[in-house]
């Protein structure tokens, strides 16, 4: 136990600053469709083909655009995207409403890469991946830990006072009564980082092997980009085959041969994006091939459900609240935990000084 609560502590003091600014920053993200507050946020969704067809040629006439992300109901404005981090929102009529050239002009943008990257690319999901481990060895160490001081447990929002002994025994009650919300956040975000612990966690719903080969999207080689690619043949395609599904994402080739790529979001499914894609010769639009995320294997779909219970994309409000007391316990308990361990720490006792005795005679 000795050793389980050191390493408890010391894990804490070195990464939960990480931890509680992702949770701060995952809080701030769970609301960004109320306060980002351009024209249009609020519009109603008109998925109709006739009007995302319209829109979708009108928006992708401009000089380097290279993608779509459509409206939904919750937000109610296309995201045009071009080069690096470049893009536009747009109505769902096709009238740009603002443009930014960095994701630094918006703070929804770049809270984003924060939250999933540290504004460090890959290297930054690999700190966030071994942030989350920590945190879910913090989780159920720390109610190890607790079981053995159980008997005076007391519930309170913000410690008795700011001494370590205080700080202490707030961390630990409080930490013990948020651990399911913790421990739901922490896997479900580490299991969009690290690929072989997401296998791990949807191993009961079907063979591993079988797992990993449905959520490695197929390759497909077409001609090179048409001058004017004509996204409503596209779009129509894609309703005819799906007709309940919402139109999602627009994709054009990113490397020669590529194909153009739609997702889709079908009904049933959770992942707001949606799975179901297909993919359109660059070149003639002709369609090389589809996928129906319905009929992914079973441990697929069940790792597509990881982000929307997340980010609180289902659930509605209810879990959307749950979501946010989870975030605000781990931004409390991890700056805390670092604040009482660096500048709280207790001093070292000091040994009694020896008076030297009188020389005898």
């Amino acid at each position: 136990m000795k050793l389980l609560d050191t390493l408890h502590r010391w894990t804490g003091g070195l990464i939960g600053l990480v931890l509680a600014l992702l949770g701060l920053s995952g809080i701030i993200l769970l609301y960004d469709y109320l306060w980002i507050g351009l024209p249009g946020t609020g519009d109603p969704l008109r998925g109709d083909l006739t009007t995302v067809a319209a829109t979708t040629e009108r928006l992708m006439a401009n000089p380097g655009a290279q993608g779509i992300i459509y409206a939904d109901e919750r937000f109610g404005l296309h995201q045009l995207r071009f080069g690096k981090d470049a893009g536009a929102y747009a109505s769902q009529s096709g009238e740009i409403v603002t443009r930014w050239a960095s994701q630094w002009e918006r703070p929804e943008l770049w809270i984003f890469d924060f939250h999933h990257h540290l504004f460090t690319g890959d290297s930054g999901e690999w700190v966030i991946g071994i942030a989350g481990l920590c945190g879910l060895f913090f989780v159920i160490s720390g109610v190890i830990l607790w079981w053995r001081t159980r008997k005076t447990f007391q519930f309170r929002l913000w410690p008795k006072r700011m001494s370590r002994p205080a700080i202490v025994m707030h961390h630990r009650d409080l930490g013990v009564i948020v651990a399911p919300l913790l421990l739901i956040s922490i896997v479900t975000g580490t299991m969009m980082i690290f690929r072989p612990f997401a296998l791990g966690v949807v191993a009961p719903f079907g063979p591993v092997a079988e797992t990993a080969k449905a959520l490695d999207p197929p390759k497909y080689k077409g001609g090179p980009l048409a001058e004017k690619p004509d996204y409503s043949a596209m779009l129509g395609e894609a309703r005819r085959r799906f007709p309940d599904a919402e139109f999602r994402i627009l994709s054009l080739p990113r490397r020669p041969g590529d194909p153009i790529s739609l997702r889709l979001k079908q009904p049933a499914e959770w992942l707001p994006n949606g799975r179901t894609t297909l993919a359109f010769d660059a070149a003639t639009g002709e369609v090389l091939g589809a996928r129906d995320a319905l009929k992914l294997a079973p441990g697929a779909q069940a790792f597509n459900m990881a982000f929307p219970i997340h980010a609180s994309k289902v659930g509605g409000w209810t879990w959307r609240v749950l979501l946010t007391i989870s975030g605000l316990a781990m931004t409390m308990l991890g700056s805390l935990a670092v604040w009482s361990f660096w500048f709280k720490r207790p001093k070292p006792a000091k040994r009694p000084v020896k008076k030297a005795g009188l020389a005898s005679a």
